[in-house]
């Protein structure tokens, strides 16, 4: 025995007892489809993200403080509908969401993000000062960002016929405030709804401003590739209840059928 050396997977196939090795049976190609033909991967997701500060570095420094994400802990949103248009108990969770992920015939890969339970998703993003560093100065450029929001849902699609990522979604803003000390600027109840919205008659399915747009490897101007990023839709109403210059409200704004059409952005290292 001294010369024997067996393989791993040969001394298994030699443990194992002629009873079950007669159970096995190589699959046909019918049988094989039944295996791989079957449905995706679903996640049920809640979460809450902290950082406690965020930095790009060239050669000096963006840094971002005090990011929060998570739920809005509120049950009121776009309170002129008149109901919990979140269907869930408030909460600072970022939660209520299922995420299902298929791998299609043709190869491409479909993640899709909707609520658990009817109704929309409400997200809040806040942060910190916005600060750009260098070696002997800084100035904040943004400060006291937040904002209360809702998804009605999301869809990435990645095209295996021409390598573009496409991304859907549905997003209403509640409320968006943030200040800009470096130009003295302020923004106050920034509201952002689908372009059919009314708020005399608020209609929950008209809420929603739907955005499209895609993704992929393209080209710039001198022919070397860059992401590029063509928005394919956005059309909204935006208001913004006070514009606060030198900390004093200079009065509000509204844009009636706010439409982004046309946009292409190529992006890249220089």
């Amino acid at each position: 025995m001294k010369g024997l050396k067996l393989k791993p997977l040969a001394l298994c196939l030699a443990l194992t007892p002629v009873s079950a090795l007669a159970e096995i049976q190589a699959l046909d190609d019918s049988q094989m489809g039944d295996v791989t033909g079957q449905a995706g991967v679903s996640i049920e997701l809640e979460t809450k993200v902290n950082i406690d500060e965020f930095r790009y570095i060239d050669e000096g420094t963006l840094a971002i403080s005090d990011i929060e994400v998570g739920g809005t802990n509120r049950t009121n949103l776009f309170a002129e509908i008149g109901t919990n248009i979140t269907s869930q108990p408030p909460s600072e969770l970022l939660d209520n969401i299922r995420i299902n992920i298929d791998v299609l015939a043709d190869g491409d890969a479909v993640i899709n993000i909707l609520p658990q339970t009817f109704g929309a998703v409400d997200f809040r993003v806040s942060t910190g000062e916005w600060a750009l560093r260098g070696t002997s100065d800084s100035t904040t450029i943004l400060d006291n960002f937040h904002m209360d929001a809702l998804i009605g849902s999301a869809t990435l699609r990645v095209d295996t016929a021409t390598d573009v990522l496409n991304f859907k979604t549905d997003i209403a803003i509640d409320d968006l405030e943030f200040d800009a000390p470096f130009i003295a600027l302020g923004i106050r109840d920034l509201r952002l709804t689908g372009d059919e919205y009314d708020t005399d008659a608020p209609q929950p399915l008209r809420l929603f401003a739907h955005v499209e747009f895609d993704m992929y490897r393209g080209s710039r101007a001198d022919g070397r590739e860059a992401l590029a990023i063509d928005l394919q839709a956005f059309r909204s109403d935006v208001t913004i209840g006070g514009v606060l210059v030198g900390g004093t409200s200079i009065g509000s704004v509204a844009m009636d059928n706010l439409v982004v059409s046309d946009t292409a952005m190529r992006i890249y290292g220089h």
